[in-house]
């Protein structure tokens, strides 16, 4: 019963994506400059703030998106301190922190997740991320990854302004497991300083909280007369 409810579920979730897909397929051939003109006027009404889009006289919009970052292993960063191989370093970069890009409506998903990379000077291959979009149906939050020629700007104007409805997400390629083969050697070596490193402050945080514990213990002993 719980795995035909689970199918279920599955089959009614695929429904809806297959329908967005198919509904944003058509918007996009046939949306008129009259039509993008009315919806650029509504979402810059419907906008709080003074990420406004703007119209060109030949169909093109530009506009801004804002990409919440959600990475789990440490980025490659071009011109890193000494230590680390030809002036890159590993770090992990703040997860939930959220990133405007100023865009237009010609722009694929590859080319944002680019200028995302270019912006902290990432020297990670492109092809390592994905974009992905979350939004709302019936009460429950989907994510979905964007294909690589998707334009994340259409996506922005249909929804509108309200992240609530719809956000950006950028992610590692769902691969199920990390494939290690893709990293180049100075990659793997900047991770293992990393790893190095996380490792020894691990240490210096238990060895300082063990010295701490032992100096209240022999404290204590010394006040009751356990310590001659």
């Amino acid at each position: 019963m719980f795995q035909r409810r689970k199918i279920r579920k599955l089959a009614s979730v695929c429904c809806i994506l297959i329908e967005d897909v198919e509904k944003e397929k058509e918007l996009r051939t046939h949306l008129t400059y009259e039509e993008i003109r009315h919806k650029v006027e509504q979402y810059n009404t419907e906008s709080r703030d003074h990420f406004k889009m703007t119209l060109n006289t030949n169909g093109m919009y530009t506009g801004f998106i804002k990409v919440q970052l959600d990475l789990r292993r440490p980025i490659t960063v071009k011109g890193g301190r000494a230590g680390g191989v030809k002036g890159q370093e590993a770090f992990y970069l703040p997860r939930g922190s959220i990133n405007t890009l100023h865009i237009s409506s010609t722009n694929t998903a590859r080319q944002v997740i680019e200028a995302l990379l270019r912006k902290f000077t990432v020297a990670d291959n492109p092809a390592k991320f994905a974009l992905f979009k979350r939004f709302s149906r019936e009460d429950q939050v989907y994510t979905c990854k964007l294909s690589e020629e998707e334009h994340p700007l259409f996506l922005r104007l249909v929804a509108g302004p309200s992240t609530d409805v719809l956000s950006f997400v950028l992610k590692e390629q769902q691969t199920g497991e990390v494939l290690w083969d893709a990293f180049s050697i100075p990659e793997l070596q900047n991770f293992l300083r990393f790893l190095d490193k996380e490792e020894q402050d691990q240490i210096c945080s238990i060895t300082n909280r063990y010295n701490a514990y032992r100096e209240k213990l022999e404290e204590a002993m010394r006040a009751t007369g356990g310590l001659g």
